[in-house]
């Protein structure tokens, strides 16, 4: 019961060291507010694993609704990444709120304005397009001098989630079905000059399967060694997130904070890789990677994922979701 853990140490628990690690259950139990599980702080109305072992063959996760479980590590939730920052680093601006949060120095967080978007890091966000699906994340920069973005919530129509069939089968191209709306009338309704004009034209697709159990880097590589890419591929100006690829989680709660109500905040959206010859993988809207019941047939929401030109400038922003970049296609 959360309340009774104690505090891990050097004689009650294994220490591993390294640079990035998860959570543990203490650090989420001090979070808490009495048994209101779901007004924690660490709560994220998502589900994700912590660092704890629930037994020796499960690990502890916390569910959307706050309470913690325990669960085969070969299950896919949320990662969040836990880190500790040397005690030299110092803050030049914000006020540590989720609206303002604090900017580093070294961040290169002022005189942006001219400075090409293909020097700048994941998780950022971008302005890209009009309207109600304007706002974006750069996922990587994948290919040299490119940078691969997402938008940061799955597709909507006026107000409502945007939804397609995969195709007539599980692997994607520019002209299965929701391939064919990206490259078409996604361009041109949802996206528009001149944001088209910055778009990479013919980015390679990795179509790698993925089987139930299997590492995520076979969504690209031919093994798990990450040495060979993968055959199964496809070109296109416009395609979707690879399983495993960063982007791929939700960024919004389940249910309402403090209550069993469903926010509608999220969608389950379709994943670019197949789960087995006849499925496809999606998320579904809270942050659960799927893939067996995933036939392309199914209508599911819609994230895009493209690359931007290398000669892409930003021109004002700093790149938070408050103050996203600002972008234009710089011509020589």
């Amino acid at each position: 019961e959360l309340g009774s853990i104690t505090r891990p140490s050097d004689e009650t628990g294994t220490i591993v060291e390294d640079a990035v690690g998860l959570l543990n259950m203490y650090e989420y139990q001090t979070s808490y507010r009495g048994s209101q599980h779901s007004l924690g702080y660490l709560n994220n109305g998502l589900n994700w694993f912590t660092l704890t072992p629930h037994s020796s063959s499960s690990l502890s996760y916390i569910v959307y609704t706050g309470y913690s479980f325990g669960i085969g590590s070969e299950i896919r939730f949320g990662v969040r990444p836990s880190i500790n920052l040397k005690e030299n680093v110092k803050i030049i601006s914000g006020d540590g709120t989720e609206t303002n949060p604090y900017r580093l120095k070294g961040d290169n967080d002022s005189n942006l304005s001219g400075t090409l978007l293909n020097t700048r890091y994941s998780g950022e966000y971008i302005r890209f397009g009009s309207g109600e699906n304007d706002l974006y994340m750069i996922v990587s920069h994948e290919t040299e001098g490119l940078t691969k973005i997402t938008s940061v919530k799955a597709l909507k129509d006026s107000g409502s989630f945007k939804t397609s069939i995969f195709g007539d089968n599980p692997i994607y191209s520019s002209n299965n079905a929701i391939g064919t709306f990206l490259n078409g009338e996604y361009l041109t309704n949802y996206v528009g000059s001149p944001y088209t004009e910055m778009i990479e034209e013919n980015t390679i697709w990795y179509l790698g399967q993925v089987l139930d159990g299997s590492s995520y880097k076979l969504a690209k590589y031919e093994d798990t060694t990450g040495t060979s890419l993968t055959s199964n591929t496809t070109t296109a100006k416009v395609g979707l997130l690879r399983y495993g690829e960063l982007g791929t989680g939700q960024y919004e709660r389940y249910y309402i904070k403090g209550t069993a109500t469903i926010a509608g905040l999220n969608t389950t959206y379709w994943l670019l890789n197949s789960y087995n010859d006849l499925n496809v993988w999606y998320v579904n809207d809270y942050s659960y990677i799927i893939g067996i019941d995933g036939s392309p047939s199914n209508s599911y929401g819609i994230k895009p994922c493209l690359n931007l030109k290398s000669n892409v400038v930003i021109t004002s922003g700093d790149g938070t979701k408050e103050n996203p970049f600002e972008i234009e296609y710089k011509t020589e």
